[in-house]
């Protein structure tokens, strides 16, 4: 797995989403298409080396409508590159992991492939071989740092993406934590009980360019957050769902 291809976010409707992601956050947009067969409109925006997807539902019945009824807006999967989809799909079944998808199809990001969320303890996980270069060179003004995920058993489940994914460790001054290297980005792993009992998907660590133009960027648009010194987090009604803390440093 070559990076953290995207984050999937669910939104009620693009239009209002964008007004945060692009116009507030400042993400410029890649491509954007309805994708039928998953009942979505979906846009793909660049965030550093990684990108953000977007997700409205068309179909209250589909996948994605039934999470958006189920839980609202908010982080939905998550979307390692892959060189070679259809031997990573070969690799995971020799090894008996439960596949929603056992060949590729077609997707925004590319030939494209779901697991079982069981598979990676509650975190939906695709897989992607794009049809264009990793390096998409969209210039953006802030990049993905981390993706936390809540976890029952923090070992367990970091030994399951090292098992499946082959994600080194990144030292950490010790704790409950485990943190995993996926290209330029990371997975942060913690107790759910720290993150409300959550397991799965629960927060995304950016690092801002230009901490002070997004800062007057918030203040135009009238974002509302908690700032430190450094850094600023944003709760989930600011953000469509998502906990999202941006800092100045790696």
């Amino acid at each position: 797995m070559r990076r953290i291809h995207h984050v999937g976010i669910v939104v009620t409707r693009l239009a209002e989403a964008y007004r945060f992601y692009r116009e507030t956050l400042g993400l410029p947009l890649l491509t954007e298409a309805v994708i039928p067969d998953q009942g979505v409109r979906a846009a793909l925006l660049a965030c550093g080396d990684t990108e953000i997807e977007l997700l409205e539902p068309l179909d209250a019945a589909g996948s994605v409508g039934r999470f958006l009824a189920k839980r609202g807006e908010g982080l939905h999967h998550l979307c390692f590159d892959t060189p070679d989809i259809t031997a990573a799909l070969t690799m995971l079944a020799e090894k008996h992991v439960e596949l929603i998808d056992r060949a590729p199809r077609r997707g925004l990001a590319g030939q494209i492939a779901f697991l079982h969320p069981k598979a990676c303890g509650g975190v939906l996980v695709e897989l992607a071989t794009p049809t264009e270069s990793p390096e998409h060179g969209a210039a953006s003004p802030v990049r993905l740092k981390r993706l936390v995920i809540g976890a029952r058993d923090v070992k367990e489940a970091s030994e399951t993406f090292q098992s499946l994914f082959g994600f080194p460790e990144v030292a950490m001054n010790g704790g409950p934590r485990t943190m995993l290297a996926v290209g330029r980005g990371a997975l942060l792993i913690v107790p759910a009980e720290e993150v409300g009992g959550t397991e799965g998907m629960v927060a995304l660590s950016l690092v801002a360019e230009d901490f002070t133009a997004l800062m007057t960027a918030f203040d135009r648009a009238g974002t509302k957050c908690l700032r430190g010194t450094g850094e600023v987090t944003l709760e989930p009604h600011a953000s469509h769902g998502v906990h999202l803390h941006i800092s100045r440093y790696e």
